[in-house]
């Protein structure tokens, strides 16, 4: 997703791991658009971006909500609260191994109806599988059963 960013000359933000944020990795992940993130304390990262979206700026977040290393019961929903805090739009972007395509895909506003919301999300995932299919989540959060 960076790429084709970089591509249209975009220069997005990117939440990473602290943990690599370390040495020369750390300068280069920071002149990249990467925002170290603690898991264990995510407060404080996500204020900052909510402050930067809210300024008026030209401001590009892209976030994996899909675990990308092993198979998960659900999304990680920060990318949905993030879009109605801050009012910005979901652009939905995809990598599909199989096809050896990617791209993005339509924007919209979350309305607050998160399974209406999600039943979107996953009618344009239904057919991309990402580099490693069977590591593949559905596209659902938590917050659907509620």
């Amino acid at each position: 997703m960076l790429l084709i960013a970089w591509a249209n000359s975009a220069r997005p933000q990117v939440l990473i791991s602290h943990t690599y944020f370390k040495g020369v990795m750390g300068w280069v992940l920071r002149n990249t658009g990467g925002i170290p993130l603690d898991r264990e304390d995510p407060g404080a990262a996500i204020r900052a971006l909510l402050e930067e979206a809210g300024s008026g700026e030209h401001f590009l977040l892209a976030i994996a909500p899909e675990g990308t290393r092993s198979k998960g019961e659900y999304w990680k929903p920060g990318f949905y609260r993030i879009a109605q805090q801050t009012g910005l739009p979901i652009s939905l972007g995809f990598v599909d191994g199989p096809t050896r395509t990617l791209g993005i895909g339509p924007s919209f506003h979350p309305t607050g109806q998160v399974k209406m919301d999600m039943d979107f999300v996953r009618a344009f995932y239904a057919d991309k599988q990402g580099i490693r299919p069977d590591n593949r989540t559905e596209p659902r959060l938590r917050q659907e059963s509620d």
